[in-house]
């Protein structure tokens, strides 16, 4: 991406200078001779960074600052100052300046400072964008993504969901099916009645039936009253049986019959009750193998398995994780009371290459600790938990989009050298490049010593 940068100096050979030096770094550059020339190009757009002197004749560089902030919360000025003017630049900065320089400048300490305003500021702009996808998936219920596979699950959601079809979400554990569940809930006709929940792996086979179906005073030792079971309580709404594939073959047997006839009975009772609930199952078994091996009764799984909704586990939708890793980062920023704007591109990396075991759930509770950890407004690989900050490098070169040939094989070869720990020789290997001819390109693009050691 080819940045435009303004400059904005009263001494025409300063002014001149900067651009000239800048546009050699590969900037665009426009210049203005006073505040108020600088502050008419900037009010037209497409500029993405501003360095400007701090005293000059009419509109100063402090108010032209506070012009463009107000405008512009958060857009990168850098001040240079000239002698004795460093205490008002400090001042800037607490006005909310970048960052300032002392004149003469220091060309290769601007070009450092450029550099991590403008890395910054994508990052703000990345950040912003990740949180404008966030709301526009607001409407399945938190679940967040945009990959080909989650797409593929909302479309399967928005058709089923105004359906009374019985729903089984499939997938393993820590992926968000009980998301699914509550979307499919608020999504359907049934949302203004009750959503009951049933886990049915923590209950044993006894206390699940009585949960289930209820249970009439004295049928067993300890019922002291009556009590309305979960297909009750639910009625008119939506049942969700979570794990529905540790639960009892007694079990299986008293819920096919109440999916095939809408009726049952109480726990020790006689009245046949009929009941009006939409079924949503979730379990993170293959329900198919455990058939085969006598676990699960078939024909439970057909009265089931009606629309099969299947969330893919994290390893398989890696596109997504920019999404919930800003969604979680401002979830626990927040909850922290800490303004974090954003996750660097090296983190970023790491949390691609990983492959999630313990899918959504474990991403998030790397966010939630890394935000603990952050005492800056950028999360950095320093901030996350050992298995990440002690990890290898990840080997991924991160290049912006729109980057001509030339910035491409700067970056390809400036981070392929930095992987190799500075090993000229390693890296002419990795890049199948000769030696000469990586030292060659060394000195053209300025990438430290580029002597033959």
């Amino acid at each position: 991406m080819n940045f435009r940068l303004l400059v904005i100096d009263d001494e025409k050979n300063i002014r001149e200078g900067l651009a000239e030096y800048l546009q050699g770094d590969g900037y665009e550059v426009v210049c203005a001779e006073n505040g108020e020339e600088g502050w008419k190009l900037f009010s037209g757009g497409d500029v993405d960074l501003v360095i400007t002197d701090l005293k000059m004749p009419g509109l100063d560089g402090e108010e032209l600052m506070k012009r463009i902030l107000a405008q512009a919360p958060g857009f990168p000025v850098i001040m240079l100052t000239g002698h004795g003017t460093v205490e008002s630049a400090v001042a800037a900065m607490r006005e909310g300046a970048w960052d300032f320089l002392s004149k003469p400048v220091d060309l290769d300490h601007l070009s450092l400072k450029i550099k991590r305003a403008l890395d910054t500021r994508e990052l703000f702009f990345k950040h912003r964008r990740m949180e404008e996808e966030i709301e526009r998936n607001k409407q399945f219920k938190s679940i967040i993504g945009n990959s080909r596979s989650m797409n593929e699950v909302f479309d399967k959601m928005n058709k089923a969901a105004p359906t009374k079809a019985s729903i089984l979400i499939t997938g393993e554990s820590g992926v968000g099916k009980e998301l699914v569940a509550d979307a499919m809930h608020e999504l359907s006709p049934r949302r203004d009645m009750p959503l009951v929940k049933v886990h049915c792996a923590a209950l044993s086979a006894t206390l699940l039936e009585s949960e289930l179906f209820g249970h009439e005073k004295g049928s067993f030792t300890g019922a002291v009253s009556q009590r309305r079971g979960r297909f009750e309580l639910a009625s008119g709404g939506t049942l969700f049986l979570d794990e529905i594939g540790e639960i009892d073959q007694n079990i299986q047997i008293k819920l096919l019959r109440v999916l095939q006839e809408k009726k049952f009975e109480r726990v020790g009772g006689e009245r046949t009750i009929e009941i009006d609930v939409r079924i949503v199952a979730a379990t993170n078994k293959d329900l198919k193998a455990e058939i085969e091996k006598g676990n699960f009764r078939e024909d439970l799984y057909f009265r089931l398995n009606v629309v099969n909704i299947h969330v893919p586990p994290l390893r398989e939708r890696k596109d997504d994780i920019p999404l919930l890793a800003a969604a979680f980062l401002k979830e626990f920023s927040q909850e922290n009371g800490k303004k974090i704007e954003g996750i660097h591109e090296k983190v970023r990396s790491r949390l691609y290459n990983y492959e999630w075991p313990g899918n959504i759930r474990e991403l998030r509770n790397c966010i939630e600790s890394a935000v603990v950890m952050c005492q800056s407004n950028v999360i950095t690989v320093d901030d996350l938990s050992p298995v990440f900050r002690n990890a290898e490098d990840d080997g991924w070169i991160n290049i912006r989009l729109g980057s001509n040939m030339a910035e491409c094989e700067k970056v390809i070869i400036r981070d392929t050298l930095s992987h190799c720990k500075n090993n000229k020789s390693k890296t002419a290997e990795m890049l199948e490049i000769g030696r000469k001819t990586l030292l060659r390109k060394l000195a053209d693009y300025n990438l430290g010593s580029a002597e033959d050691e």
